[in-house]
């Protein structure tokens, strides 16, 4: 199997043509070569592969790759080469989202890893320790251990400066998001509003898609100010449907979105059980 490559910069010619034509984009998350090949036919300009991800094809919420069973980032290149790139045909782009704070490996090295074995893109949020709430004595402990927003964010920067490749940040507040957007400077910058609702174990906080899209709009607004080139997608929270990403593209000024459980385990859940549960159904005739 050979595997299509490209470059940082025909990525970024390809997506600011898009956005220029005022077509929306869309990154979207897989974590099997099957998701992945369904999503570049769709029309996806990015599938990014991520430990939350493979977790999440097998039935789990994208949160369980918080707790520490598996090696998120081998994980994240096995199903990246193994799984993701054998099964794309060069269409889409894919992002490998990454474990900045991984005390056992040099970024530096395992970037290099990753643009030897054809991704030409990382993210900071496989996981991320944005995802957890600041005012917890687990951040802190963390943070005391030397696991911080700021190694993420001088990983992309590596990633983009050393390695010439794509960088998507993410980040969950406004706080984290400065940081990002000052010290790394992404080609694309993803304001993640929260666990996307819906399905078996979507988590619902109770924000609306109006609630969602504000907030979105106020990240991308400092965004613009600090790194004016900057492409904006948004994520996650009540953004859980087709309208709702709709809304967040009508009443935001971002250029597009990024979609996890959205596009891979709630459409999964609905076929899969309405297709099980017909032939499940079905009887001898009398």
């Amino acid at each position: 199997m050979i595997s299509p490559r490209t470059t940082r910069s025909k990525i970024l010619t390809k997506l600011r043509a898009k956005t220029e034509a005022r077509k929306p984009l869309l990154i979207a998350s897989a974590g099997s070569g099957l998701v992945a090949s369904l999503l570049e036919k769709a029309g996806a300009d990015c599938v990014n592969t991520f430990s939350g991800a493979r977790l999440r094809a097998n039935g789990m919420g994208t949160m369980s790759m918080m707790w520490p069973i598996l090696d998120s980032n081998q994980q994240v290149f096995d199903n990246t080469t193994q799984d993701i790139l054998p099964a794309m045909t060069g269409d889409a782009f894919v992002c490998a989202c990454i474990n900045a704070n991984d005390p056992l490996r040099d970024m530096r090295t395992y970037l290099q890893q990753l643009l030897d074995a054809g991704v030409p893109s990382v993210s900071n949020i496989g996981p991320s320790v944005s995802y957890v709430d600041k005012d917890s004595t687990l951040f802190q402990v963390l943070k005391k251990s030397g696991i911080t927003f700021e190694n993420e964010v001088e990983m992309l920067k590596l990633a983009k400066e050393e390695k010439d490749m794509v960088t998507v940040a993410l980040a969950f507040d406004m706080e984290d998001a400065q940081k990002v957007l000052v010290g790394a400077k992404p080609d694309i910058f993803c304001f993640h509003a929260g666990t996307t609702k819906g399905g078996l174990v979507g988590f619902d906080s109770g924000e609306s898609i109006e609630e969602t899209a504000k907030r979105s709009e106020e990240a991308y607004t400092m965004a613009r100010d600090i790194h004016p080139e900057v492409l904006l997608v948004g994520h996650g929270a009540a953004m859980e449907t087709p309208e709702d990403a709709a809304y967040m593209l009508a009443h935001t000024s971002g250029h597009g979105i990024w979609t996890g459980s959205s596009t891979e385990r709630l459409p999964i859940e609905k076929a899969v059980f309405e297709a099980a549960s017909a032939f499940a159904n079905l009887e001898f005739p009398s």
